[in-house]
């Protein structure tokens, strides 16, 4: 039987996915602010995918060790950010980006290394 917190685990990183996919499918989500515009969606796109990977790994270490959960989680995360640009290219006002996969690269790579730092941290220390 699955329980309430196993199914809002695994529910979470997929609902975000929806999310991403709806912004994406929107024609113009610019504000006309410019480079403050610029800047603020980039950054939004970081956090956006470096979350989903956060939220796959929660998941996926509910399977499989951490350290193949994280590895995992970060290539669906990255493989979705392709699967977004891809998207977008097709919706009209919008442009596939290599520049945007790379952003939302960052932003999984800073999302796994918080990982690493925090369970590494939890984890009891090593006998020398």
């Amino acid at each position: 039987m699955v329980t309430l917190r196993a199914a809002a685990t695994w529910s979470a990183p997929l609902l975000l996915m929806a999310v991403i996919y709806g912004l994406s499918d929107q024609p113009n989500l610019g504000t006309g602010l410019g480079l403050i515009d610029l800047v603020g969606r980039k950054l939004v796109h970081m956090m956006e995918f470096g979350a989903l990977s956060v939220l796959w790994w929660r998941a996926l270490r509910t399977t499989t060790d951490e350290a193949s959960a994280l590895r995992t989680a970060a290539g669906i995360a990255l493989l979705y950010a392709v699967l977004d640009e891809l998207h977008q290219g097709f919706v009209f006002g919008r442009t596939a980006s290599v520049w945007d996969v790379a952003i939302d690269a960052l932003g999984v790579g800073i999302a796994c290394l918080l990982v690493l730092r925090r369970t590494r941290s939890l984890s009891p220390a090593r006998a020398r």
